[in-house]
């Protein structure tokens, strides 16, 4: 019984209501988001507040005489570009006492700082919404934004836009609030005992980062916060690598990514083990829905059975969802307004969110405050007063119990979600509850721990993190340290890797897989031979290309080593473990290598601009100072970087300092000697110019350019760099000329007094320093200590960081930053202009297909959707043609007889323009309208269609023929309703057509009319009885052709009193453009777009 009264007051409230016309009428502004397909747009969360509004007014408003009234605005987008502005209307024009909405935290925030200065009120449903990628471009400023993300980065509180709410005194959040989150973590680590927690987060997912950093923030003060790691989700970084790390500290992970990588985590984990029962991981889901991204374990792949059994290792933590009958009463009766009025319907197993019914909630919110308000005598429209009523209470809703903070935001309660292994799907097994901060669970709910754990995972593993607890000293740590070496994942199957290979003078590079140019024949062998290819008659492939590939969807830079031979011995696996383990920003990341001899390539981080070499000699490139030193720069980090835990690098020369797309120097072709050491070696130029580098005590010791290494031979290695930077030459430029590498090796290792070294003309400084100031003398002057001839003398990397390059780095990030700045401000100032233009071309195709089809027929076709046909009950349509049209075409030329109808019809569009009707076409001189579709008003489409034709009639009374302007013009006019069919007809330049009799009538009902005369069919006249201030004359029985004798009326005139607002002027704007606007348009005879006509006596 109590269901069915609820239906009763969702379904009937504006009825009753509405008849209440003695209320004084306050305005509510309602502004959301239109055809944004999120969880909180219009089409969805404005039948809520529609029904909250009804709710109000009978509860709360009725017996103070008062009633609330919506002003509804929508925007395209979650910007903040359109919202203030139609806020700015709403407060000027419609004098609204209260605000509900927007929801995007983008398009609230000015909205909310404009209604703090009007002191109105502002409830919104929404609000902790971070930003999307295209919302950080545009149309705030780009350099601002670039500040928030850094400040989300940092490691202090992050700050989301509405936690200062002395900025925002009136706004009233009834969703959630993100820096709540680690309350609910916490008691959840404190429920199983977990006090060391890892945390991942996704530095490229704006709803990741922004959670991830109140999570960072708040446990961190709890003191269980033990690892962070960021990852950029766009970059396919490695999940197994970031596992393997933060297992290190703490056996419970927070993932804090997009919905796919949390598979992907899940997947990593189990092939690691992770997923047994020692390691447990939550995640954050607000609530499940496309538009937050796809999170659950199902991809319809091979992985699928992995990933069911993977996520049983995953707690889930989402916003509680009401239920009960109640919240089921509502949510069919938001389905039904939302059709209704809204001409959208909730897809199938699609559930009435949280949101809306959070909005419904703030409205009736508003309604309890201004009931208190109005009872105590206050002012309705003290915004803070009545915001002050919202603040600090609690209260039943429509999503259950709600309480609203001291500063105006909600305790929202959270659901722990657990997988369930038999059905696949997640279930709530425990409850937060933001009243008192607790956590608990739900009777008869139990957790499903991974493999067939009776409990929680222990909070520490039981040899310690490290393997440094003394009971597990000696065999345990040396089965660690094994399992590490045979760790394979590293190794690369030739199939999987794809290759540039080019294919001839002049043609594009192509992919190809090494197995496929190795089943050709082309040249892969010690010595990187072609002569096969020209045998095969095929397109030029060869080997020397093989520098750029293609490896899990990643560029790479592929390496090939000439090798017969290979053993996988422990001093390899040592030394590949070891580059696997470099990681810095100035160092190349190790990926992978192929060892299946002959076929033996190593895999590195692909650097897009190529090596240091390439750019130093590169003479389109301006490189100044501040670039140059930041090079530098760059250097020194990498190898003190590599001098601290790799040891020497042996092979540091130009070529091998790589230039990334962000210019930034990493240094590669580092460790890996055994791997890289040739089979055969060939004393050629080639051998002895990568010699230029080599120290000259390591020179003799050299079997090969690298061989022999150590930390001063890199100092020495580093100081022939200085000199190419400096002047931008090869290594010992002065001498290539005149002599051969081998020469210039020889003169290096004879121990020369003074020493064999680069010479620098005084003329080569100046001209190097010019514009750089004392740079290139003080990078010269560390050049020569760097190559000294006694190792003991040259610095260390250390030193060299300490004391030489120390304000290098400052320098360039201001000059960056300045760069990034002015940049910055072109590039917005150009997506503005084009998003402008793209956004004008955007209204005047919507414009022209409203001009086409009807407004709501159109947005479906735009938004992709099938247009049904559909029957409607009752609607009225109307025909007009122009009498004598033929007589009148014979006397008259093709154009003039053009300009006649444009005008004519013209006239009639401006004038339909202020009725609830829609023109479905002309077809010569006929004219058809109808109302009723494809809206439906009720019984409303008769009188709206007779009020049109009666105001069509008195416009052609003054039409004047411009080229006959002594011709009188008449029309004739018939009108009949009826049920009818309506639908898109064509592919090509649709065309929105009416199928049934009731066309057909119509058309004969105009046919058997008179000039200047409006013909009425039975049902048309019984509709329009019902108002009692319409004319009608009875003509009688008339012969209609299909349709026999039927009884007709004659339209006279109508008595109704202002059925119309009055215009601005004589010729009223038309709701859709006309589409020939430069021909000339006739004066409208009308003053007004209604007719009042007073009714003649009519006899007894």
């Amino acid at each position: 019984m109590y269901i069915l009264h609820l239906s009763c007051i969702f379904l009937f409230a504006p009825v009753l209501s509405g008849s209440l016309s003695s209320r004084v009428v306050y305005k509510v502004g309602v502004l959301m988001a239109s055809r944004l397909d999120s969880p909180f747009d219009l089409e969805r969360c404005g039948p809520a507040v529609d029904l909250a509004l009804d709710k109000v007014n009978e509860k709360f408003l009725a017996h103070h005489g008062i009633e609330l009234q919506k002003v509804q605005g929508s925007y395209p987008s979650c910007s903040g570009a359109i919202a203030p502005g139609l806020a700015a209307d709403m407060h000027f024009k419609d004098d609204v006492i209260a605000f509900i909405g927007p929801a995007c935290a983008f398009a609230l925030e000015p909205v909310a700082r404009l209604a703090a200065y009007w002191n109105t009120p502002i409830i919104t449903g929404m609000g902790d919404q971070p930003p999307s990628e295209g919302e950080l471009a545009a149309p705030a400023s780009v350099v601002s934004r670039m500040h928030r993300l850094r400040n989300l980065r940092k490691g202090t509180r992050p700050q989301t836009l509405f936690n200062d709410k002395g900025k925002y005194p009136t706004l009233t959040r009834m969703s959630y609030c993100q820096c709540r989150l680690p309350r609910v973590f916490s008691s959840v680590f404190e429920r199983f005992g977990w006090a060391h927690v890892a945390l991942l987060l996704d530095k490229s997912d704006l709803f990741s980062l922004t959670v991830g950093k109140s999570l960072e923030w708040g446990l961190r003060k709890k003191g269980v916060l033990k690892a962070v790691r960021e990852l950029d989700g766009n970059e396919r970084e490695s999940c197994e690598a970031l596992l393997k790390d933060v297992s290190m500290y703490a056996r419970v992970v927070i993932l804090s990514v997009r919905g796919s990588l949390v598979r992907e985590f899940l997947l990593a984990a189990h092939t690691l083990g992770m997923t047994r029962g020692d390691w447990a991981f939550l995640d954050v889901e607000i609530f499940q829905g496309g538009y937050w991204g796809e999170t659950g374990w199902a991809a319809d792949d091979e992985r699928d059975t992995a990933a069911r059994a993977a996520y049983e290792a995953l707690l889930r933590v989402s916003l509680k969802l009401p239920t009960g009958d109640r919240f089921d009463e509502f949510a069919d009766a938001v389905r039904a307004r939302a059709k209704q009025h809204y001409n959208y319907s909730f897809s199938d197993g699609e559930e009435v969110n949280f949101f809306i019914g959070a909005f419904y909630d703030g409205v009736y919110l508003l309604g309890m405050a201004l009931n208190e308000t109005l009872t105590e005598g206050g002012d309705i429209r003290d915004g803070r007063n009545i915001t002050r009523r919202m603040w600090g209470r609690d209260f039943h809703g429509i999503t259950g119990h709600v309480r609203i903070d001291a500063v105006g935001d909600r305790d929202a309660d959270y659901a722990i979600l657990d997988l369930d292994p038999v059905t696949g799907k997640f279930e709530v097994v425990a409850f937060f509850h933001g009243l008192n901060s607790s956590y608990k669970p739900v009777p008869g709910k139990a957790i499903h721990w991974p493999g067939g754990r009776r409990g929680p995972p222990p909070d520490t593993p039981r040899c310690g993190f490290l393997w440094n607890d003394p009971m597990c000293q000696g065999g345990l740590l040396q089965a660690r340290i094994d399992a590490e070496l045979n760790n394979t994942s590293w190794r690369v199957r030739p199939e999987e890797v794809l290759v540039e290979v080019g294919t001839g003078i002049g043609a594009s590079p192509a992919l190809h897989s090494i197995n496929e140019v190795l089943k050709l024949s082309l040249g892969w062998s010690a010595r990187g031979s072609t002569g096969a290819a020209s045998t095969l008659g095929t397109p030029s492939l060869t080997l020397s290309s093989f520098t750029v590939g293609l490896y899990k969807g990643n560029r790479v830079a592929v390496k090939k080593i000439h090798r017969k031979k290979l053993d996988l011995n422990k001093k390899l696996l040592w030394e590949i473990k070891q580059a696997r383990n470099v990681s810095h920003e100035n160092t190349a990341r190790f990926i992978g290598a192929c060892v299946d001899c002959p076929l033996v390539f190593v895999l590195t981080e692909y650097c897009p601009k190529g090596s240091l070499k390439d750019v130093l000699s590169n003479d389109e490139l301006q490189l100044d100072w501040n670039f140059r030193t930041s090079l530098v720069h760059d250097i020194v980090q990498g190898m003190c970087y590599l001098h601290g835990g790799l040891g020497a690098h042996g092979k540091l020369r130009s070529s091998n300092c790589l230039i990334d797309g962000r210019f930034v120097l990493k240094i590669s072709d580092y460790g890996l000697n055994t791997l890289c050491t040739p089979t055969d070696l060939i004393k050629d130029d080639t051998y002895y110019y990568k010699l230029l580098w080599t120290a000259p005590e390591l020179v003799a010791s050299s079997i090969y350019p690298g061989a022999a290494a150590s930390l001063k031979g890199d100092v020495y290695s580093f100081g022939i760099i200085l000199e190419e930077i400096v002047l931008r030459a090869g290594p010992f430029h002065n001498y290539t000329t005149s002599m051969s590498s081998k020469e210039i090796v020889g003169h290096v290792c004879a121990r020369e007094s003074p020493p064999f070294r680069p010479v620098v003309s005084v003329g080569e400084v100046g001209a190097a320093a010019g514009g750089g100031g004392g740079a290139a003398v003080e990078l010269l002057d560390l050049a020569e200590r760097c190559w000294a001839e006694a190792a003991d003398d040259r610095p260390s990397f250390d030193a060299i960081n300490a004391n030489y390059i120390k304000g290098y780095c400052d320098n360039l990030m201001d000059d960056l930053l300045r760069r990034m700045e002015q940049y910055a401000n072109n590039l917005e100032s150009l997506v503005e202009e084009k998003t402008e233009q793209l956004s004008l071309e955007k209204r005047r195709s919507e414009e022209l297909l409203y001009q086409v089809l009807p407004r709501p027929v159109a947005q479906q076709l735009m938004a992709g959707e099938v247009v049904q046909p559909e029957s409607f009950e009752c609607v009225t349509v109307y025909f007009s043609d122009i009498v004598g049209f033929t007589e009148l075409c014979a006397a008259s030329t093709p154009m003039q007889v053009v300009d006649l109808l444009n005008d004519l019809y013209s006239t009639f569009d401006r004038i339909i323009g202020f009725y609830d009707v829609y023109k479905v076409e002309t077809i010569g001189d006929a004219y058809m309208v109808v109302s009723g579709l494809p809206e439906r008003n009720g019984d409303l489409h008769a009188r709206e269609i007779c009020l049109m034709a009666l105001a069509i009639v008195e416009a052609v009374r003054g039409f004047v023929v411009r080229h006959r302007p002594t011709h009188r013009l008449e029309v004739r006019i018939g009108v009949h309703s009826g049920p009818v069919c309506a639908g898109v007809v064509g592919v090509k330049m649709p065309h929105y057509c009416l199928f049934g009799d009731t066309v057909n009538t119509a058309s004969r009902m105009e046919s058997t009319g008179q000039p200047l005369r409006i013909h009425l069919s039975e049902n048309t006249r019984a509709l329009l009885d019902q108002w009692g201030t319409f004319v009608v004359e009875r003509r009688g029985e008339v012969e209609l052709k299909g349709r026999g004798r039927m009884l007709t009326h004659w339209l006279l005139h109508c008595s109704e009193p202002e059925a119309r607002p009055p215009t601005q002027g004589l010729q009223p704007p038309p709701q859709y453009p006309i589409l020939f606007p430069a021909l000339p348009q006739p004066a409208l005879s009308l003053q007004v777009p209604y007719l009042v006509v007073e009714p003649p006596t009519l006899a007894a």
